[in-house]
Formats: structure tokens, sequence, C-alpha cells
């Protein structure tokens, strides 16, 4: 595999593997490492330049992954590391980079660094973590929240001393103002690299420093920033992150962290962000190489606010800064649950028309809905830990429909029980149902990546924003005689669009077939449209 054409993430387009939930390789009804490499010629055929791949280190499996307990060995229930080199290789002779989650925030509470920790005040790896002492009434030492619900503080009383975790009390934080916390995490860096992984997908980065004074978090005051308990958290606690995340630290430590993939040929660093749109575009330039924005996710779907927000975000990002577009992830409900199943197709269409390097989940290219899972087959912590208050993410992690026909759907044999419920109408959705229908969402995902290959507008031309209408968004990528047009009708009715030069059809989402250009788009429809020179 070529690896000096430098830069290839600017005009990819990445493809997250949830492990759990993609493919049982080895029928213990566990999506699992040798099932990715079973799947790697669907990715390939699909038209993906990278895939990301959700933590397989060692783990008790708190949070099915992001608790480690050992970042330089895979899981026993994922496989091992000589098939995780099988699968390097495997994607990079197919043309496929791969992008590992990197969880540098916290560890399992099994890890060993924690277990030395808890031993004593004195130990080796006691200030690898976050400790303080009580409050004199014995309390935490201040009100910092959980993103899983309640106070972020746990005692230990063997030492007498509070310990910071951000997420689970399992889930302790690493201190990362200790510079052998630095060398440590950054030698798990290098020891993914030197096995020919592409760059990491670097989790909850925005915490990964607070404030050296443990300063209170201010209350939510209602303006949705630094927020958690928002819309894309997981607890009903309202509070700004003010001093727990994006703290003026943070920039610095990113350019230390991408110095480590500078050691290597073209590698990369993407970071998940959970702040203000301005800031998402700021930090792209400041240690990440694109800084994960979700925006979309949260948008009203109406060209009105789809507009204002692609407008915004363009004006936010510095120079050198690069854009980046997410629609789905393990964290949130999916697509066709969001925003309804006939939207899907001009939502993806969007995705991956916009300027930037676009993140497809696993299953968009199905446009999966949420699969409904009861509180007898719960298994994600956040369900557990608050049971009733739909926190969960377990229905946006239904293991993945590849045949139509088995009671599983492909995923793991008839006769195992997988880990999350497969519901009867999954095989509808199914791959090997979808590549039989001819506009199928499977279909159309294909043909929009197979345009992004071919037509170089889509994959460096700028964008600018044509309408402003609640019902349908129209842009162009490009400039000139290979200018593009897209359009997208985000309503149930028939749509007008006025194109300003004579335009033909290249795609569209409800034909195959390339006709004259219409000033009628159907509902639903998307379309591209490239200039008529003929």
């Amino acid at each position: 595999m070529n690896t000096q054409n430098g830069r290839w993430w600017r005009e990819g387009v990445f493809y997250q593997v949830y492990v759990p939930s993609f493919q049982d390789g080895d029928a213990d009804g566990f999506g699992d490492l040798r099932g990715v490499e079973q799947r790697l010629d669907h990715l390939a055929a699909l038209g993906v330049t990278a895939i990301w791949l959700s933590p397989i280190y060692a783990s008790p499996l708190l949070d099915f992954g992001y608790d480690v307990s050992g970042y330089t060995e895979v899981g026993a229930v994922f496989g091992d590391l000589a098939t995780f080199d099988r699968i390097v290789r495997g994607a990079h002779d197919r043309g496929l980079r791969v992008v590992l989650d990197y969880v540098p925030q916290h560890t399992s509470s099994e890890h060993p660094w924690f277990r030395d920790a808890l031993s004593s005040r004195d130990s080796e790896h006691r200030d690898w973590y976050l400790w303080h002492d009580p409050n004199p009434d014995g309390g935490p030492p201040n009100n910092w929240a959980s993103a899983f619900g309640g106070p972020s503080w746990t005692f230990h009383e063997p030492t007498g001393q509070y310990y910071y975790h951000a997420h689970l009390p399992e889930q302790p934080s690493l201190n990362w103002r200790n510079p052998a916390v630095k060398q440590a995490m950054f030698d798990v860096m290098r020891f993914w690299l030197d096995r020919g992984v592409d760059g990491f997908r670097v989790d909850a980065v925005w915490r990964l420093i607070k404030d050296a004074r443990l300063r209170d978090n201010p209350m939510d005051d209602g303006d949705g920033s630094f927020e958690i308990g928002g819309a894309a958290a997981h607890t009903t606690v309202r509070q700004i992150q003010k001093y727990t995340a994006d703290q003026p630290e943070l920039p610095g430590l990113l350019a230390e962290m991408h110095t480590v993939t500078e050691e290597y040929d073209d590698r990369m660093l993407m970071g998940e962000l959970h702040l203000k749109l301005e800031r998402v575009a700021a930090l792209g330039t400041r240690g990440l190489d694109l800084a994960m924005n979700f925006a979309l996710i949260d948008a009203p779907w109406n060209g009105v606010d789809l507009a204002k927000l692609i407008q915004r975000y363009y004006a936010a990002l510095p120079p050198g800064s690069h854009p980046n577009w997410v629609l789905s992830n393990h964290d949130r409900s999916r697509l066709a649950s969001r925003i309804g199943a006939e939207r899907v197709p001009g939502a993806l269409a969007l995705l991956l028309t916009l300027r930037g390097t676009p993140t497809l989940y696993y299953g968009d290219e199905l446009g999966l809905p949420d699969a409904p899972v009861d509180a007898g087959h719960a298994r994600d912590c956040a369900e557990l830990r608050a049971p009733g208050l739909g926190l969960g993410r377990d229905p946006q992690r239904m293991p993945m429909p590849w045949r139509e026909s088995p009671a599983h759907a492909g995923f793991t044999p008839d006769d195992v029980e997988p880990w999350l419920p497969i519901p009867s109408w999954a095989g509808r959705f199914s791959v090997e149902a979808q590549e039989l229908e001819p506009r199928s969402v499977l279909v159309l995902v294909k043909e929009l990546l197979a345009l992004r290959r071919e037509l170089p507008a889509l994959r460096r031309g700028g964008i600018t924003v044509l309408s402003a209408h609640p019902d349908q968004l129209v842009y162009l990528r490009g400039d000139g005689e290979d200018s593009l047009l897209v359009a997208v009708n985000l309503s149930d009715r028939d749509q007008e669009i006025a194109f300003h030069s004579p335009r033909r059809t290249l795609w569209s989402s409800h034909s195959a077939v390339a006709e004259p250009a219409s000033l009628t788009l159907a509902p639903f429809e998307a379309r591209i449209l490239a200039a008529d020179t003929r």
C-alpha cells in the first residue's frame, strides 16, 4: 500500500465498525476481529476509504471496550494480535486504511496501573489518576458530575481519598498533567502504529484535561454549550463542563500527541469533540487532523436550519482546518429513527457530497433504524445504571444484518444467541436483500461513493449554498464547467428547484438512469447535476 500520498483522510470516507455488533466470527454471539476480517470485501466493495474499529483491547466490557484493562493486548472476546495483524494486511491489500479507537481519558479500574494506585497514597501509579481529599464535610471535592449520572468522584476508604471518573466509577480518569502518563500513553500509540494502523480516533478527547484548581462546574444556563446532559450525553444531570472539558492546556496536549503520529509516514488523528461548533472547527488545526463534527445529528431537518449550520461551520474553519461530518454513531439514535426512513437517502446524499470528510456508521449503508431492546435484554451501562430513563444505547447497536433468511440475519449462527436481540424484520434490511433491490439504500450509497471517487469536485471542490427554503437544500460544489449541483427535497411534496445554468442529471436517489434536468424533485428525492457542456 502506498503510504507516501499524504493526507489521505482529506479525500477519504471513514466507516465506523462497532466490533461487538458487526460480525460474529467464532460463533459465541459477540462480534470480533475474525468477523471483521470476513467482511473486509463488503467494506472494499462499498467504496469507503478507511475503517475505524471500536476498542478491541483487553477489557471487562462494562462499557464494551471503552474500559481498557490492557492497552497493548487484544481482548480474548475479540480475538488476538495475529488476527488484528491479518486485518491490517488484508485491509491494506484492498486499499483500505485502518484507524483504531484510542481511549486515553480513562482506564478500566482493573488496569494494573489503577490497581497499583489503590494500594497506597505513595504507590508508583497513584498520581497517574486524579485523587483528592474529601471536603471538610467528608463529601466529594466538588460538584463535578459523571456523564453516566451521579457524582464523578468515588471514595476509596482504605486510602481516605476520592478518585475522579468522568464516566463509570469503573473508568477512573488518567492524570494527563503527569509526564509519566503522557509517556506511557504515547508508547501505546507507538505500539499500534508499529503494527501498521493508519491513525486513531481519539475517544473523549475534549475531556483529557481538568481544572487544576477543581472549581465547581456551573449548572446549565440553557445555551447548550459545554454541557453534560444535553442531546449528546447520557445523563439527566444538566451541568456545563466549564472545568472538566476543553481546558486551556488541551491544544498543547493535542499537539504533543500529534508529534507521535509524525514519527511515522502518513498517519492521522481524529478526535471526538462535543463542544460548540466554532470550537470544534478551531481544534482542527490544534493537533487533530480531523475534529469530529456532530452538529448534523441534532440539526432540525429542514433546509433553512441545515443551510445555516453548513454556512456557520465553514465560516468558522480557520486556514488549514479540514471539515468533517457525522450523521450517526454508537452513542446516538440511528438516522432512520431520528428523521424517518424516507429521508435517509437524501441525508446520506448530503453527508457524502458536502465539502469535507464524511463518517459512516455501520448499518448506515442499509438505512437501519433503531432496534428496541426490552429491559431483560439491556446490555448498555447507561441503561443498567439508570433503568427506564431512555439513556440506553443498545437500540443503535443492533447486530448487523447480513442475510435475509436466517434467524439471526447472518450475524451469528442460528443456534447461537446474539449479544443483543435481532428483530424479525432485520432480514429486510440485510446486505443480501438490498443487493437485489435496484434503488435500495445500499445501492445508493455505493453509487454515491463511486461518484466521490470519480468526481474531483466532490472530494476537493468548494461549496456554495444556493437555497434556504424550508423544504429543500441546494448547493454548488466546485466551479465552472466542473461544478456540480446537489439538490435535496426534504419534504413529502414535489419541489421546484431553480437551476442557474443548463444541467444534466448524474445521479438521483429515485432513478438509476441519467435524464435531462427537471425543475421538479419528487418527494424526498436527492439529485446531483453537472453542467451541461454538450
